[in-house]
């Protein structure tokens, strides 16, 4: 009897032995590399398989006269999958050293991948940190349709944009729209000069001649709408009626030529919170900071950052991204047009509602070509649909931002205002802080508006070639 009980006992051990060596808790886990890419149909090499990251912490130290950059990046993640190596996306710069849970990794760099190999095999849904201390000068990204992003010199310091893949050019990340997280950025620079980054402005504090600014972003961020902005900037601070927070920065040759539009954004942030619900948000703001070699506007989330002195338009179109495409962001860079399509016409509702154009009478001219001074440029709202860019150099060209406009007006067309005023609000409220893709904006559409028939918008609007007939 008792040699039978021990013979059991034996077999039990070995198959307890064996669960945790397949599971991994007594760390014998057998792991496989992550993905250099999530694949994405434009930008393949964006973004890492194998984990999914929940908050950075960034700790830089920048020098204007050097141009240089000094950066401790702590990525908290979870494993997706059981682990033996992983990527991150990290342009330029000289990796120092790095450690996954405070443990010694060793790392390999190619190209814009830096390869992590912590000593220990990592289990799927493990949570851990990865430091990546590095150095250096950060380089400026050009994009495909030869856009400069990632890392900009300006006259007095520098500023960080990274639509969509510049981010890498200043902290190692997983640079892709689909995975968000928290953000704690906080930035040394010498004393006069002002950091300003995403979020709420957490502490300020001066030592030994130089001033650390922390930001706190709260709230999930895709990482090309992470920004820091170095320089000497006039600041702003105010509050809105509801307790939002307002906080400006705008480098003092563009002060007087902003003052008024910027006056603006409190009224503009309202008028937006009534068309597309509340205000996805801790804070608002902006950053006026021109460039040396110039850059595009870009809706940094709560803060969006302007080249120059923006115009009306402009602020408006940046402060509806809030909703679209910072708060509900893409899946991939094939659904820029649900970014660009919602910004650009809360510019056609604004004007409508403020003595300008009406949507209706903007659909017109861009219908007959007739909308811009430039005949090419209307003539190229047509060149590709918008729901499927000719090549990742044309995600942002006309057809992204006019034709998906019209998209838009033509499910209005069909539903009606009330109607479409309800989806417009309800897709913002569903994807709050999420991401979506483009047949989950045509699911929700349909589903809100079962007795309609939007094949037809689908088929020659979103992804038709040419001009479509217009019925």
């Amino acid at each position: 009897m008792y040699r039978s009980v021990l013979m059991v006992r034996n077999v039990a051990l070995c198959c307890v032995l064996s669960v945790l060596a397949l599971t991994g808790c007594g760390r014998e886990v057998r792991g496989t590399p992550g993905g250099d890419g999530v694949r994405d149909p434009y930008f393949p090499k964006a973004g890492n398989g194998g984990y999914d990251v929940s908050h950075y912490d960034l700790t830089l130290a920048y020098d204007p006269d050097r141009r240089h950059l000094t950066g401790t990046a702590v990525v908290t993640a979870r494993a997706v999958k059981n682990l033996s190596a992983f990527n991150l996306d990290l342009k330029g710069l000289e990796v120092r050293d790095v450690t996954v849970e405070g443990r010694k990794a060793s790392f390999s760099r190619a190209g814009q991948e830096l390869t992590v190999r912590p000593r220990e095999d990592l289990m799927r849904g493990e949570t851990f940190e990865v430091t990546v201390r590095y150095a250096g000068r950060p380089q400026t990204v050009v994009d495909p349709d030869g856009e400069k992003e990632g890392w900009l010199p300006t006259d007095d310091g520098a500023v960080a944009l990274g639509q969509p893949v510049g981010s890498m050019a200043w902290f190692p990340g997983n640079n892709h729209p689909s995975d968000k997280a928290a953000y704690d950025i906080s930035i040394t620079v010498p004393e006069g000069f002002q950091a300003v980054s995403n979020g709420e402005l957490k502490s300020e504090t001066t030592s030994g001649g130089r001033r650390t600014f922390h930001w706190h972003m709260a709230e999930p961020m895709a990482s090309y709408l992470a920004t820091v902005a170095v320089g000497r900037f006039e600041i702003t601070r105010s509050t809105m009626k509801n307790g939002l927070p307002v906080y400006i920065a705008v480098d003092p040759t563009q002060a007087e030529a902003s003052r008024a539009v910027l006056a603006r954004i409190p009224e503009i942030t309202q008028w937006a919170e009534r068309k597309f619900g509340p205000y996805p948000f801790s804070s608002t703001g902006a950053i006026v900071d021109p460039a040396r070699d110039g850059f595009y506007a870009l809706e940094t989330q709560t803060r969006p950052v302007y080249p120059g002195a923006p115009n009306l338009d402009t602020v408006v179109h940046e402060i509806a991204h809030q909703w679209y495409g910072n708060s509900v962001s893409p899946k991939s860079w094939q659904d820029m047009w649900l970014n660009e399509a919602f910004a650009t016409y809360a510019e056609w509702l604004w004007a409508e509602e403020h003595g300008g154009s009406s949507a209706q009478q903007i659909f017109d001219e861009l219908y007959r070509d007739e909308h811009y001074p430039d005949e090419d440029h209307n003539k190229a709202v047509w060149e590709f649909p918008p729901g499927r860019p000719s090549s990742a150099a044309h995600i942002s060209d006309p057809p992204v931002y006019d034709r998906g406009a019209m998209v838009l007006h033509k499910i209005r067309q069909t539903v009606g205002d009330d109607a479409f005023h309800d989806i417009v609000r309800g897709w913002a409220a569903a994807h709050r802080h999420g991401n979506a893709s483009t047949d989950d904006f045509i699911a929700y559409v349909e589903r809100k508006a079962p007795d309609k028939d939007f094949d037809g918008i689908w088929k020659d609007w979103l992804y038709g070639d040419g001009k479509p007939a217009r019925p």
